[in-house]
């Protein structure tokens, strides 16, 4: 999966805007205001941090050791570095949903129910 295909997923996604809020290097993707990914697009091998649960985070860096990696400039408990190249598209498009998902699961009841959740 390469940047733009991820971008395209990522938007596809309900609620989902995108942004550079840090710097014009740094693309962040939003649900109803909260991040659940980061691409910097400057960084090779491409990259993405992701959120994820701390538990499944820990397993999934073992299971992908220098694959996966805490993430980068973020809480190293809640978030992961991916490099983009050498995962498959559909286990990175499962890790995308799963940080939207963690997300959306911590917005207010009301806001969930305008996501259809």
């Amino acid at each position: 999966m390469n940047i733009e295909q991820l971008r395209e997923y990522c938007i596809s996604k309900r609620g989902v805007t995108e942004s550079f809020p840090f710097d014009e290097h740094t693309l962040v993707f939003k649900v109803m205001g909260k991040m659940f990914a980061l691409v910097a697009l400057e960084r090779l091998p491409s990259q993405v941090n992701l959120k994820c649960d701390p538990e499944r985070a820990l397993t999934l860096r073992e299971e992908y050791d220098g694959i996966i990696i805490p993430g980068y400039h973020m809480s190293k408990k809640h978030w992961n570095t991916l490099f983009l190249d050498q995962l498959p598209p559909l286990f990175l498009k499962e890790l995308i949903d799963h940080s939207y998902n963690l997300v959306v699961s911590q917005l207010p009841k009301r806001i969930r129910e305008q996501l259809g959740y």
